[in-house]
């Protein structure tokens, strides 16, 4: 029996980690009874602590989301541990972390908890974190203070716990947060890289607005301060929230642009998001002024703009998507998540959802799925893009009646192959039709159309794959056949001479069938795709001059093997 029941337990066990890793539960927290009051002028904390006991203050349940004034003279807050108490080392902790400053009183002197401090004291992680005095009995209330602030105040929650289960939840919640940002900065990093190789600024856009997004989560978390210990940012944490937030949605903005292709598919969208775009960056620029009064008004108009500007994206996604947009869908199922969440997050600012205190942890989770997201659907993008040029391509390469090499192409492919590798025997075949205008002539251009499509497709199943065939111009062929001496060159050239005349393509009433003639031409030493061509086109002439349907050979070209003459094929008569 105990055998059976071990998995079980260990699946649960399992399943409740993943579950707090996800949501950022803490477990194992000791009960308690809150109450506050805003402060006035000549409070002292035992002047507090005594309206307290005489049941003065609001009552609040501290492990619930509450929101305490900051504006002007900031809130006494009173935690106070139910029974049965617990004397062993215990942490108090704040989530999710204000910041603003929060002040401890217990007895001695005051001690200051905020995610920008560096001293010795203990610094929790994606929480402010206090760590009661030792002879502090665990049944005497707890005196806080929230001090005023800038910042619009936001909900928080209190917990106080066991040093070893603090320990363990705080390991936790740094592993989560590491993941988080690990995979948000790699695809940043990716983004940049692909930014570069191909000098396309979408990638740019979408590397800022992440990384723009992971700074606000890394601001609003405290995880830039503990553990990255960047005391540069300390006294700036306002300042740069509010410039990284404004820039994530400038960068959202252009970057969707492009990524969603809403030139084609919303154009009428994309002068308000441009305009959104341009709006957020002057008030990063007035936010950074240091003159009073635009500094308010950016502070004023950031909220709203920030609201407005998601709606906008997410229709100008949903419309994009709606018309046929591969990528908007990407971009949807990235940016709702996060958009939910941010709803939710206002509403909680507002009092709603006090239950709901993982939506923090939420977020940092949904940058990292919507980076991943994103992520897939830039390279879905670019995959996309490499396939469409790879047809283009195609189409700019082959002539578009036989599909084979065009005059371009081909000389380009024969000048790369006649300048690699070693000197080896290379033939050029020059191949004209015989009577070709004849045909038009008689039959119309549509029948000399379909003579050249039936042609190209003889000659290209004559020929090897590596042979390097193309449409030179009208009714005349090239073949570059690497590797070939002379006495193989005029095989294969005769060999498609039979071929063609035996497709019996009729040219008039008298039997005349169309035929081809052929002028090879060898590579010698210094010459290039130009002289090759028209050592074989001469000799084509000779080929039609000698009757038609035949081989001619360079005379330049002839060895004491192959011998003065022409090779001559012999016309087939039916």
């Amino acid at each position: 029996m105990p055998t059976s029941t071990r998995p079980g337990r260990s699946w649960r066990g399992l399943v409740l980690g993943l579950l707090w890793l996800w949501l950022g539960v803490a477990h194992a927290a000791t009960p308690l009874n809150g109450a506050w009051r805003e402060v006035h002028a000549g409070d002292t904390p035992q002047t507090v602590l005594d309206e307290y006991h005489a049941g003065l203050l609001k009552s609040f349940d501290p492990s619930l989301l509450q929101r305490f004034p900051q504006g002007r003279t900031g809130s006494w807050v009173v935690i106070t541990a139910q029974p049965p108490w617990d004397n062993s080392t215990r942490v108090l902790t704040i989530y999710p972390p204000t910041l603003g400053a929060v002040t401890t009183f217990d007895g001695g002197r005051p001690q200051t908890l905020a995610l920008d401090d560096f001293g010795d004291s203990l610094h929790g992680h994606g929480r402010l974190a206090w760590q009661l005095p030792a002879g502090m009995a665990a049944s005497v209330p707890i005196l806080l203070r929230f001090e005023p602030a800038q910042t619009l105040s936001a909900p928080v929650r209190f917990h106080l716990e066991p040093w070893n289960e603090y320990a363990r939840n705080d390991a936790q919640w740094l592993v989560l947060a590491s993941a988080c940002f690990a995979v948000m900065l790699a695809m940043v990093l990716m983004a940049l890289c692909f930014a570069l190789m191909l000098r396309d600024v979408t990638y740019a856009w979408y590397a800022g607005y992440v990384l723009c997004y992971a700074l606000i989560q890394g601001i609003q978390t405290g995880f830039v301060f503990h553990p990255m210990e960047w005391q540069w940012l300390s006294g700036m944490a306002l300042l740069a929230g509010s410039a990284a937030v404004a820039l994530s949605v400038a960068f959202a903005s252009l970057f969707m642009m492009r990524f969603c292709e809403l030139k084609r598919y919303a154009p009428l969208l994309r002068v308000p998001i441009m305009a959104l775009a341009v709006g957020m960056i002057q008030l990063v620029l007035m936010r950074c002024s240091r003159i009073p009064l635009l500094v308010e008004v950016a502070q004023l108009l950031l909220n709203p703009l920030l609201m407005i500007g998601a709606l906008l994206l997410l229709a100008a996604a949903l419309v994009a998507a709606a018309r046929g947009s591969r990528q908007a869908w990407f971009f949807l199922a990235g940016w709702t998540p996060l958009l939910l969440l941010t709803a939710l997050t206002s509403a909680q600012v507002g009092g709603a959802l006090p239950q709901l205190d993982w939506l923090n942890d939420a977020s940092l989770v949904g940058g990292a799925f919507e980076a991943v997201v994103l992520s897939i659907g830039l390279a879905d993008r670019a995959l996309r893009l490499r396939h469409d040029r790879d047809i283009v391509r195609v189409l700019a390469d082959h002539d578009a009646l036989t599909n084979v090499f065009n005059r371009r192409a081909w000389s380009e492919r024969a000048s790369a192959l006649l300048s690699s590798g070693p000197p080896r025997p290379v033939a050029l075949l020059f191949l004209d039709l015989d009577h070709f205008k004849l045909l038009n002539d008689r039959q119309g251009h549509n029948a000399g159309d379909r003579a050249l499509v039936a042609v190209a497709k003889a000659l290209a199943t004559e020929l090897r794959p590596t042979d390097l065939l193309g449409r030179y111009g009208g009714e005349e062929f090239v073949a570059l056949l690497d590797g070939t001496p002379a006495q193989l060159a005029m095989q294969v050239a005769t060999r498609l001479c039979r071929r063609v005349h035996r497709l019996e393509i009729p040219i008039s009433e008298e039997s005349l069938l169309l035929s081809i003639s052929i002028g090879i031409a060898m590579r010698r030493e210094g010459d290039d795709v130009e002289s090759l061509v028209d050592r074989a086109d001469q000799a084509m002439y000779d080929a039609k001059l000698g009757g038609r349907n035949r081989v001619c050979l360079h005379a330049d070209s002839l060895t004491p093997r192959t011998g003065p003459h022409l090779h001559v094929v012999e016309k087939h008569k039916r």
